[in-house]
């Protein structure tokens, strides 16, 4: 699988948090969201953590649906 850098954006109120990522890497996301969330120096708190980690599941299930789709589209011809 090709890796693309991919980002998850919120935006709370004055605050816009950004998390890069590349594909294959999901699981240090997590990580990422978990110790934002622990960080009492930022207004960043588990709510936000299981935002964002929702917007990731979306993400890859659309991932997981293109592919899908993407291997049905073949078409077989018959001479």
């Amino acid at each position: 699988m090709e890796k693309r850098q991919r980002q998850l954006v919120l935006n709370k109120g004055a605050e816009k948090f950004i998390f890069r990522y590349d594909n294959g890497s999901e699981d240090k996301l997590l990580e990422a969201l978990i110790e934002q969330a622990k960080d009492e120096r930022t207004d960043f708190d588990w709510f936000d953590a299981a935002v964002l980690s929702f917007k990731l599941t979306q993400s890859l299930i659309s991932q997981a649906d293109e592919l899908l789709h993407k291997d049905t589209d073949v078409q077989i011809q018959v001479n």
